[in-house]
């Protein structure tokens, strides 16, 4: 068995006095969909912001691809270029066309040449069905559009993970489908994938596992099938009534 491609042991977050996070411990193996889901304020984005170090955590260890996540820059520079992250804002530069908000990090970061740079963003904006928009810019399109936009940027890195943080939480449902299919089709290319989401449909079709969390801890992780059809938690139950 290969080492999984995250292991969290014991780690443990605090906001000043409040603590977010308490002994969480995950692994995560290479080319699985993980699907957290749990009630606001419990804990699910902070733990994706730490897996890429968009927050630090000050106990217990966290393994990305085999480098430790520490005060090290140059390790967090190493982990950040291999972990894509989706955001609920589209974070796009406004004043650069779709296609150069995609090429600047492959540019900057990995020192691409500009044309190989916009070969790979044409082949990513494809790969989200948007590769029509490539010379529009942000405010042209709609929030289904740029959300794609966004995880075409990721893409352009060519991370070996990808991160979502409740990714259609601020679109219109008519806009919903068309990111939630984005997805799928990453899903089905092999994408490692750990999504924070209330849409549940999506986490019955794409996820291997999902992950209930609440209060900073996780309460429940299960296979998807058994995750639906079988809850343990009293906790996990009780969320399940309420959103499904």
């Amino acid at each position: 068995m290969a080492d999984p491609i995250i292991q969290i042991k014991d780690m443990n977050k605090w906001f000043g006095d409040f603590q977010v996070l308490k002994d969480i411990n995950l692994d995560v193996e290479a080319n699985k969909k993980i699907v957290v889901c749990g009630p606001s304020g419990s804990g699910k984005s902070t733990l994706i912001r730490c897996i890429n170090r968009l927050e630090e955590h000050q106990k217990g260890s966290i393994v990305v691809d085999g480098t430790e996540l520490s005060e090290q820059t140059k390790n967090i520079e190493q982990i950040r270029a291999e972990v894509g992250m989706v955001f609920q804002q589209f974070n796009l530069f406004p004043h650069l066309s779709i296609l150069d908000n995609c090429t600047l990090a492959p540019i900057w970061v990995k020192k691409l040449p500009k044309k190989e740079a916009e070969e790979l963003a044409l082949k990513q904006l494809k790969q989200v069905q948007i590769d029509d928009q490539a010379y529009k810019y942000p405010g042209q399109l709609s929030g289904g559009q740029q959300q794609r936009c966004a995880i075409a940027r990721a893409l352009c890195m060519e991370p070996k993970i990808m991160l979502f943080d409740e990714p259609t939480s601020a679109l219109d449902p008519e806009m919903i489908k068309e990111v939630l299919d984005a997805m799928v089709n990453l899903a089905k290319a092999g994408m490692t994938m750990i999504v924070v989401t209330h849409e549940m449909g999506f986490a019955k079709e794409v996820a291997d596992e999902v992950i209930f969390m609440d209060e900073g801890m996780i309460v429940e992780k299960a296979e998807t099938k058994e995750f639906f059809a079988n809850p343990k938690s009293d906790r996990t139950k009780l969320f399940l009534s309420q959103i499904l």
